[in-house]
Order: C-alpha cells, then structure tokens, then sequence
C-alpha cells in the first residue's frame, strides 16, 4: 500500500510503548485511501515519562488525534481539556480527537469488541464470562460486557488489580458485586470451566513472547469460546490448544477493526470502509 502524501496531509498518530507489533497503521491507512482522505497513520514510540509533552503536541503539531495503546491509556485521562463519560467510567481513554485545540478523550474498545464478539460468536447477554486482566482493555471489556448483559468475572495475575477493577464496578454499577481472583486459583480454574466465554485482555502470548500463555491450558473445555484480544500473533498459543478441544476461537482482529473503525468516524465525521480495513488485516 502507498501511501500519498502533500502539503496538506493531516496526521493521525498511535501513542504507545512499545508500538512495533500493531498492525493499525496498515489498516487506518487503507481506510484514509478507501475514502479519499489527504490523512495519514503514524506510530509514535511514546515512553510513559514523555506521554504529557507527546500529548501536548497533538495540539502543537495540528494533528487530527491518536490512538493510545499500552500502557497509556490510563495516565492520558488527566492530560486532556475533556473525557466522555463512557471513558470516564471505565478509567480509559483509546482515543483522542483534536478539535480545533481542545482535546477529547473517548473508549472504543468496549463498543469495538462487543461488535466483534458478535460478529464471531453471539451476543455476551446472560452468558457467563471470565475476562482475563485487569488493565485499561480489561476494564472497557468488562464494563461493556456488563452493559451487555453478561455474568462476568476478572482473573488477574495479582489480586490487588482484580480487586480494584472488582470495586470500580461495584461503584458504576448500583452496588453489583462480582468475582476478583489469581489467574491460577482453584477458583479462577472452576470460573472459567462453568464459563461460556473466556477473554485474555493481557498481553500475555504477544510477538514476540508467543510460546506464554495467560492460563493452564487444562481450564479449558469444549463447550468454551475463548477470545484472544492479541492479533499478533494472529493464533496465539492458547488460541492454538483451545482449536484442539474443539472450542470455539477467534483473536482480537475483529475488535482491533470495529474500534478502529469507530475512531475513524470520530475523527472524520464519516462511515468507516469496514470491509476494507477487514481486507488490510487479513493481508
């Protein structure tokens, strides 16, 4: 893919650390040339003690927005002129929209994976859901599976992130308690054989760690669909031996597109070209 660029090309940015693995650049781009936009995709290598100045520069350098990726999407909330109230909620911003200087903070994750679910799976409603992480993905998942319907319960490697992300939906959710435990307790292992659905919102079996997995893989059942928020690689090894069972699979591309495609909209106030962006991530 080429892409064009002008003295009027505006840019939109990815702000992570590290940021070599994602494939959004591939995928907006395409979508920017699918509409005939003058915009480009770039990744900035963003490290957590420059995040306040690379912020700053959204508004220096005129660009449009960014994407914000781990482990930024937390510690961005305070450096921004206004946060929608979906964001708020969940403690975390995806992404940011300049508008004329005055920056706004938004999450697509959760609207972004919910569609993707669907599209692979069903939808979340009265089914029982062991999400695994407690990070900014985690939470956004969480909270949207909860809007959704869903019976969810958090798996974290230390306790302490479980149990606040536990509290934080007791306090947004009219005193609703639900489940916090280890990744490998006997109650995270009994959670996820009663579950419906199991989802790794942790960075656990990303390229290039891909021989990790978040879980023992004997938690596992056939009756299971197991969604790997990881795209890269594109069947992480948990995805690998959850195919082996028989359960049913599928990685984050989907939800790297449907929230993708809803930043491009805020962005540019147009329909997102979903199929092409689908098309960039298949390549």
């Amino acid at each position: 893919m080429n892409v064009s660029l002008s003295g009027a090309t505006r840019v939109v940015g990815l702000f992570g650390y590290p940021v070599g693995h994602s494939r959004s650049p591939a995928m907006q781009n395409a979508a920017f040339q699918a509409r005939g936009l003058d915009c480009v995709y770039v990744p900035f290598n963003v490290h957590p003690e420059q995040l306040p100045e690379a912020v700053e520069a959204i508004r220096s350098l005129g660009m449009v927005g960014v994407n914000l990726t781990i482990p930024h999407k937390q510690n961005v909330i305070e450096l921004l002129d206004m946060v929608n109230e979906d964001a708020r909620q969940i403690g975390s911003v995806n992404t940011i929209v300049n508008v004329g200087g005055v920056l706004e903070g938004y999450s697509t994750d959760g609207q972004g994976f919910i569609r993707a679910l669907k599209e692979a799976w069903k939808s979340p409603e009265g089914r029982k859901v062991v999400v695994l992480g407690a990070g900014g993905t985690a939470r956004a998942t969480v909270f949207a599976l909860i809007k959704s319907g869903a019976e969810v319960a958090i798996a974290n490697r230390t306790i302490s992130r479980a149990e606040e992300l536990a509290e934080a939906v007791y306090k947004n959710f009219a005193g609703l308690r639900i489940t916090a435990m280890t990744l490998e307790s006997a109650a995270a292992r009994y959670s996820i054989k009663n579950a419906d659905l199991v989802v790794n919102c942790t960075s656990v079996g990303m390229f290039p760690n891909v021989d990790a997995q978040p879980i023992p893989m004997d938690y596992l059942h056939p009756k299971l669909f197991v969604y790997d928020q990881i795209y890269n690689p594109w069947e992480t090894r948990l995805l690998a031996a959850a195919k082996r069972l028989g359960c049913g699979v599928a990685n984050g591309a989907g939800m790297l597109v449907h929230q993708g495609a809803i930043a491009f909209e805020l962005w540019t106030g147009q329909t997102a070209p979903v199929e092409a962006m689908w098309e960039t991530m298949r390549e």
